[in-house]
């Protein structure tokens, strides 16, 4: 499956280092094996996404584990929600590619012919994802404005990612799903307790997808015991950083151990066989 043009949707072709469409329009593959499909008038800043220091934090508390419950049970429904299709699946805010690349080797074990491609709109984490993952394929670009053809996908991965519903819709197959992961109730229930003064519990309404429906749904929750480097990294990856105080990161430099509750929704939404694609 080949990428499409970001700028005037006709498919990209791959010649040597490059992507080219039939206008001419040329995205320059990198040293590092992914292509910038985010065209400079698409970004709403010099560098979108996350920066250099937030995506090394992120890497560190990945790759200490904590999230492996989570990233494992991604994998499974993946495997299991993707069995009758082509196979095709795409991770929207892959970050620096810890899931991406987990989950494009349970599907390749599974399915030998399995693509998965991971888009994110900082090109400082998708660099770092190309060159240590050459399993998955990586692009930078939007997540509203998908580089993908039309009825192309099997599935679409959202782990915390936002998308548009009508970009959702135009891309994946009939049959093909969705499936997200939504911080549930008490995730990080600990750190907001010492952020804020009253602490509100995150809404797990259902998401509603226009042309999916919502086939599955289900609650993983556990307690991270984790170190001093880990719980400040942990907070770094999150929103929660711009309203922690200084006293706050202090305590968290000092203690030997924090314990935290992780708790995600997982959910896949299954677009209808006879629900109308997207118009071209």
């Amino acid at each position: 499956m080949a990428y499409q043009c970001p700028l005037c949707q006709l498919p990209l072709a791959q010649a040597q280092q490059a992507y080219v469409c039939a206008n001419n329009h040329q995205f320059d593959v990198a040293k590092e094996g992914y292509v910038n499909l985010m065209p400079a008038h698409h970004k709403r800043s010099k560098d979108p996404g996350d920066n250099k220091e937030m995506t090394q934090a992120r890497r560190r508390f990945l790759n200490a584990g904590h999230y492996d419950p989570m990233r494992n049970r991604v994998a499974e429904l993946c495997s299991q929600y993707l069995k009758e299709s082509g196979h095709q699946l795409l991770d929207i805010g892959c970050g620096e590619g810890y899931y991406t690349t987990f989950v494009a080797e349970a599907l390749t074990q599974q399915y030998p012919e399995a693509q998965t491609f991971g888009l994110d709109i900082s090109k400082v984490a998708v660099r770092y994802a190309a060159k240590r993952y050459p399993n998955c394929q990586f692009a930078v670009a939007s997540s509203h404005r998908l580089p993908f053809a039309d009825n192309s996908l099997d599935g679409v991965l959202r782990i915390y990612a936002p998308c548009k519903a009508e970009e959702l819709a135009r891309c994946v197959t009939a049959n093909g799903v969705v499936i997200t992961v939504t911080p549930a109730p008490h995730h990080l229930y600990q750190y907001k307790e010492h952020i804020y003064e009253t602490v509100r519990l995150h809404d797990d309404k259902p998401e509603e997808i226009a042309g999916f429906q919502l086939v599955h749904s289900e609650q993983l929750r556990y307690t991270m015991a984790l170190s001093s480097q880990d719980a400040l990294d942990l907070l770094q990856m999150t929103p929660l950083a711009w309203h922690a105080s200084d006293e706050f990161r202090q305590f968290l430099a000092q203690v030997d151990s924090f314990e935290s509750e992780a708790d995600f929704t997982l959910r896949v939404y299954q677009r209808a066989a006879d629900e109308p694609q997207a118009a071209e």
